[in-house]
């Protein structure tokens, strides 16, 4: 028991634990504690069993640990029948229980951790049988014991790569390779593919497309990137650098703000006042040039998606390709060719059935000529021992057989001489077939050779003339296009300019109005101040704030002589304050001495009260 405990307080001492136990202060632990280093080890071993047992219930814990060592496959030290004074040790905190499971998990950790790891997807969820009736219920459970066979075989893989000897820089290197020479093969592909069914004019489209989609990238997208990303880098670090602002230094900031944003909306105020059609026009032709731009930008980003997401399409297509190439040894069929795949199969699966109705009947032929071949043979036999007997009989034994052989190769020659004479009767006629059928075939295709050949002068008329209507209606739509652009180009600018006067015509009015309502009150201002009439003077907003001031002069005058009397009564009040808690207290004692003298008085005293005798017993 000494080794096991000095084993257990090492490795609590190390990494990853680092209890900073000695033997003493080990065996000294609480049940609840020891509890609690227990679910430690558990929890290193299963990261779900991180918690803290004194929020759970102790029933709780035990089930809990119980099914991890379950999952763990630990076996209690004893018989079957000690399991339920396990549980109750486990319950409890009992030393003789914790102690051998701390040592058992200590022993192979980072097995266990494997162990616990491999549980999470390898226990099987058992559904009853009535639910499985249900197809969804049915489809889901196929596929999740589909996915825990593909996870079995993924980690056999991993485990044979791990066991390998190669590093993972060499692995991801292995990988990579693969990945870019199924991305090339694609490529190549895909171009063999292009270049078959293309013209060199489509080509060099395609490539001057794409030269100038690669330059346009370089030289335009990837330095603003670049640029932005550094401009980003370079306040990032400024922001770093820069000391940790407080609540004043923010208030700071944002009123710094509030009057940038006020000169700000001074200065547009001014140029729209101003009214500079020159500077109007360049602001438009700058920001039709910006949104160009920006298009620009945002189709060649969505073009750099489209083409990474067909090569990613790509690179599954070839993958599955593959797959299926090395599950069967077949290339995977597409469209047509599976539907006349399928067509083939059914006809095939048709005459496979008639073969197979011809071969039971066969058989069944076959078994009855085999029991009249036994019987037939059984027959001869029987025949063939009664010739010998009677040829010994006679004298002449062997004589039977010797006919037998040369009536057999007789036979044999005739049937030879019958079969040479057959095949070149019927090689004869089969040339004679062969010339007649292609004689038959000849005369039959000529018409039609003949009306092919008019038909591919035909189609070759009607392409050059298809070719020369489409260049025609290309070099209609360019120009209809490039003018259908003009007046776009032409409309938003006219709408753009009529918002900027209608917004400039508002802004003007607005003000018009507000400068008129300011006329009108100083006009009335004015009125009222010169006016001899004492009930219109005082309108006046000068009389009324002077007015106002007045009254709050007095009023802050009386509360100052409020204020005086408070503080010289001040003094006198507290002291007479304390004089009655005092007279309070003193009347609060004498009650209290009273009621205790009276409790007090001798039993069978006669007190004499409110002109009445009472006697107390």
């Amino acid at each position: 028991m000494s080794d096991q405990i000095k084993f257990i307080v090492d490795n609590l001492n190390k990494e990853p634990f680092r209890k900073n136990y000695n033997l003493i202060t080990f065996d000294s632990l609480e049940p609840m504690q020891l509890l609690q280093v227990l679910n430690d080890v558990l929890a290193e071993i299963d990261p779900k069993q991180d918690v803290d047992i004194r929020e759970e219930m102790p029933e709780q814990t035990a089930k809990r640990m119980l099914s991890l060592l379950g999952i763990l496959k630990y076996k209690p030290p004893g018989s079957a029948t000690d399991m339920s004074t396990f549980r109750q040790g486990l319950v409890i905190g009992s030393k003789p229980v914790i102690y051998p499971v701390l040592h058992w998990l200590l022993q192979r950790t980072n097995e266990l951790k494997k162990r616990a790891y491999l549980a999470r997807f390898l226990i099987k969820l058992e559904v009853p049988s009535e639910f499985l009736q249900d197809e969804t219920v049915a489809d889901t459970n196929k596929q999740y014991e589909d996915l825990m066979e593909g996870f079995k075989t993924l980690h056999k893989e991993c485990e044979q790569l791990k066991t390998s000897g190669f590093s993972t820089a060499e692995i991801r290197r292995l990988f990579h390779a693969v990945q870019r020479l199924q991305r090339i093969q694609n490529q190549l592909k895909s171009m063999r593919h292009a270049a078959a069914d293309a013209k060199p004019e489509s080509l060099m489209k395609r490539l001057e497309e794409e030269i100038k989609f690669n330059s346009y990238m370089v030289t335009e997208k990837f330095p603003k990137e670049l640029e932005n990303k550094k401009k980003e880098l370079h306040f990032l670090q400024k922001v770093v650098s820069e000391p940790a602002m407080g609540q004043s230094d923010l208030l700071e900031l944002e009123s710094k703000i509030n009057e940038i944003n006020t000169q700000i909306n001074q200065l547009i105020e001014k140029k729209m006042i101003r009214n500079e059609p020159i500077e109007g026009r360049l602001s438009l032709y700058r920001q039709q040039a910006s949104i160009i731009s920006h298009k620009k930008e945002a189709k060649a980003e969505e073009l750099q998606e489209a083409k990474e997401k067909l090569a990613n399409l790509e690179r599954e297509v070839s993958v599955k390709t593959n797959q299926t190439r090395e599950f069967d040894g077949t290339e995977v069929l597409k469209g047509d060719e599976f539907k006349r795949y399928v067509s083939k199969l059914r006809s095939k699966s048709t005459i496979f059935k008639k073969k197979h109705q011809i071969i039971a009947e066969f058989k069944a032929e076959f078994g009855l000529l085999q029991r009249t071949e036994e019987l037939l043979k059984q027959r001869h036999e029987n025949i063939q021992h009664q010739l010998q007997t009677l040829e010994e009989k006679k004298g002449i034994s062997g004589y039977s057989y010797t006919q037998e052989e040369l009536e057999r190769v007789s036979a044999l020659k005739s049937e030879v001489d019958e079969v040479k004479g057959r095949t070149l009767d019927d090689m004869s006629e089969m040339v004679k077939k062969l010339n007649s059928l292609v004689t038959e075939k000849k005369s039959a295709l000529a018409p039609v050779i003949k009306e092919l050949r008019q038909l591919r002068q035909k189609c070759q008329e009607l392409t050059q003339e298809c070719d020369e209507k489409k260049s025609q209606y290309d070099s209609c739509a360019a120009g209809l296009e490039s003018n259908r652009s003009k007046l776009e180009q032409e409309v938003r600018g006219l709408r753009e300019e009529c918002l900027q006067e209608e917004s400039r015509y508002h802004y003007t009015n607005f003000m018009i109005k507000n400068l008129e309502v300011q006329l009108r009150r100083a006009t009335d201002e004015m009125k009222a101040y010169v006016s001899s009439d004492q009930q219109e003077k005082r309108k006046a907003i000068r009389e009324q704030y002077t007015k106002n001031i007045t009254e709050q002069e007095n009023l802050g005058k009386k509360l100052r002589e409020k204020q005086k009397a408070v503080r010289e009564s001040h003094g006198p009040n507290m002291k007479q304050a304390k004089m009655w808690r005092d007279f309070e207290q003193l009347m609060e004692c004498k009650k209290q001495c009273f009621l205790k003298q009276q409790s007090q008085t001798s039993i069978g005293q006669v007190i004499q009260e409110g002109g009445e005798d009472r006697l107390i017993l």
